[in-house]
């Protein structure tokens, strides 16, 4: 096995981990926001007609499921009243 040059970690102890945690906090943030701006402005944005035609599509779909998830209430209510005899 061959042995490496490479220097030892050194073991912190709990107050130093303690510190060195509060320490790069605001550096760990300030990265997580600084690499979601930099994704955000790769993001090819729809158009307003585009956003008005997929408004209109998410909510006729929502129209549509709603009238067919009534029915099956509806019909799942009558089946168990015409079961049960009220």
């Amino acid at each position: 096995m061959a042995k490496t040059n490479a220097p030892a970690k050194e073991k912190l102890s709990f107050p130093k981990k303690f510190v060195l945690f509060f320490k790069n906090l605001g550096l760990r943030i300030g990265g997580s926001f600084k690499d979601m701006y930099s994704e955000l402005k790769k993001v090819t944005w729809p158009t307003r007609k585009e956003m008005i035609n997929y408004t209109l599509v998410v909510l006729a779909f929502m129209l549509v499921m709603g009238v067919v998830i009534g029915l099956l209430d509806g019909g799942a209510a009558w089946l168990v009243s015409a079961i049960i005899g009220t």
